[in-house]
């Protein structure tokens, strides 16, 4: 979708936009949608996200295969698939603990969607970053459209006894105002968020200014592109396959400032030299240090978590981490027309640097209270 918006405005700006529209409702609505995750069958709310992402993606091939394809149908139907993963993404973070019937491997179980989802995120664009070369924005949307045919089979046929959890008493309200207490009172909770609040808001916006990269400084077109994407993807699933071998979740507190801290290195680096292959390298760093981040915080927060609380806990992981993305994306649109390209990416790696140094000095607080919670769960 950026490459198109790209090609059809030439604008940073309008790249920014869209990115916005597609995520911001997960920062308006992801912690309402937590509350429903909590109360509603999961596997039904499911079939339904996917039923309704399946329709954006039909719709969005058959306007750009008959030519009609507008910049406002583009941020229409991104702003409609933002409502969809407001709700889609707390509900399968959470559904993952239905699925394990041994408790002891839920740990593992949770380091390994965690790397699935989170590779998932950068693998598809790198895919789709080559086909548009090969075949064009059309074909990539059919594909995707036509995919979803595979998951929502795949989600009819996991036979689980219980998905749905008990009722709640109380109103919707007073239950988000009840899990948005228990995550900020929660220390080790509320500093993974934070941190990924900043990395949303100052570092992932380099990708949304990657088409311009591609072709404004490395003066190439959407195969280049494609391989900057494929960069970030290769790293990506290497740091997917390293955090699903890992055998318990122990040290996984030590990853996330550790991953921040080398994406903002790298992110700085990636500002400053501008030679092709070089580029590559430093997006492949990218994707690795980002995939340790977030899956480890992602594994952390949900190893932790109250199971009656975990639906609310995970929209608010994904608020952090999606849902502040399109503000940071706007920002970035907007700055990146004034200042440049590169001395956008640069500050945000700067500051990526800087919350990974705070959030180490935090450590020393963070462990005594999750140690408690792993013996409890048999993890230690």
């Amino acid at each position: 979708m950026s490459w198109l918006v790209y090609r059809l405005t030439d604008s940073v700006f309008l790249l920014g936009i869209v990115d916005f529209a597609g995520q911001f409702p997960t920062l308006l609505f992801s912690p309402l949608a937590g509350v429903l995750s909590d109360r509603w069958n999961q596997r039904r709310i499911l079939v339904l996200t996917q039923s309704l992402s399946m329709l954006q993606a039909l719709t969005l091939a058959i306007l750009v295969l008959t030519g009609t394809i507008a910049v406002w149908h583009i941020i229409s139907l991104s702003l409609f698939l933002g409502c969809i993963y407001a709700l889609d993404i707390p509900t399968r973070q959470s559904f993952i603990i239905h699925m394990v019937d041994d408790k002891k491997d839920l740990g593992n179980a949770i380091a390994l969607n965690s790397a699935i989802f989170n590779a998932a995120r950068f693998i598809g664009p790198s895919i789709a970053g080559i086909l548009i070369a090969l075949v064009g924005e059309g074909i990539c949307f059919l594909i995707n459209g036509v995919s979803y045919v595979a998951v929502i089979a795949a989600l009819l046929s996991i036979n689980i006894s219980q998905v749905t959890p008990g009722k709640m008493n109380t109103n919707i309200l007073q239950e988000l105002k009840e899990g948005f207490d228990y995550a900020y009172g929660f220390k080790p909770i509320r500093f993974i968020l934070l941190l990924l609040a900043l990395m949303s808001f100052m570092g992932l916006p380099y990708a949304v200014l990657m088409p311009a990269f591609a072709r404004d400084i490395l003066h190439g077109g959407s195969h280049t592109l494609g391989f900057l994407l494929s960069a970030t993807g290769a790293g990506a699933l290497i740091g997917a396959i390293y955090l699903a071998s890992r055998k318990s979740v122990l040290g996984f507190e030590r990853i996330i400032p550790l991953g921040a801290g080398i994406f903002g290195i790298a992110l700085i680096g990636f500002s400053l030299f501008h030679i092709f292959w070089f580029s590559l390298l430093l997006l492949f760093i990218i994707g690795f240090s980002v995939m340790a981040c977030v899956a480890s915080s992602n594994t952390v927060l949900q190893t932790i978590v109250d199971d009656n609380k975990r639906g609310r806990v995970m929209s608010f992981f994904a608020a952090a981490f999606m849902g502040v993305a399109p503000l940071g994306s706007l920002m970035a649109g907007t700055l990146a027309g004034l200042v440049g390209i590169t001395n956008t990416i640069m500050a945000g790696g700067v500051c990526c640097v800087v919350g990974a140094i705070y959030f180490s000095r935090k450590l020393s607080q963070l462990r005594p209270i999750i140690r408690p919670i792993y013996v409890e769960k048999g993890i230690v």
